[in-house]
């Protein structure tokens, strides 16, 4: 298999935080690739129209994109039941749309930043990202946070990638501040070997 990438993508760590718990790193070629919504010139565009990574080119079909989809395939490919089978697959399953989602903003909040030109950035649509961002984290710090202390699954990565990314791009907003448990959750998370191998640089 080959898996185009970025180092600093969430979306490709939470790939590789699975490949590292599931025990297939070593059954991926990483390629690297990446661009952004105005210059998408280095992005894998044969294997994601989207032009987006990662995507990952398997042996049994076509290449697959996005992160869920990958992450669902290798999880089935490796039978590791980190989307595990009955009422619990639905809370997994929500707890990573909701990673996915703190990251969806967080990464809009960037190129807001990176991309557009200074005189046409609004201050207002940054800050109703970071207010999606803001509730998502709330959510877990009640809702989740016994999910997330649970068995190891999808969406505990996806919400361990999540935070990460938060810590990378938007660290003076001290996420943390205000949720002491899922502070605490992140703490051990965060020292798993798949999230130390995987910290973007």
């Amino acid at each position: 298999m080959r898996l185009y990438f970025s180092p600093t993508s969430p979306y490709v760590r939470k790939v590789m935080v699975l490949l590292h718990e599931t025990g297939q790193i070593g059954d991926v070629e990483l390629v690297a690739g990446s661009g952004n919504p105005v210059d998408p010139a280095g992005a894998p565009l044969d294997a994601n129209p989207l032009g987006k990574v990662p995507a990952l080119e398997r042996p049994d079909g076509p290449a697959l994109y996005d992160s869920r989809v990958i992450c669902r395939y290798l999880d089935d490919r490796a039978a590791s039941g980190l989307y595990p089978e009955g009422a619990r697959l639905w809370d997994t399953l929500t707890v990573e749309a909701t990673g996915d989602g703190i990251l969806d903003a967080a990464l809009l909040m960037v190129y807001e930043g990176r991309i557009r030109p200074e005189e046409l950035r609004y201050g207002p649509w940054v800050e109703g990202q970071w207010a999606k961002v803001d509730r998502a984290l709330d959510a877990l710090e009640t809702r989740w946070v016994a999910h997330l202390q649970g068995p190891l699954d999808a969406g505990q990565i996806a919400v361990g990638c999540a935070l990460g990314y938060l810590d990378f791009r938007h660290h003076v907003r001290d996420w943390r501040n205000g949720r002491p448990r899922l502070a605490g959750w992140f703490a051990g998370f965060g020292a798993r070997a798949s999230m130390r191998a995987t910290v973007p640089a």
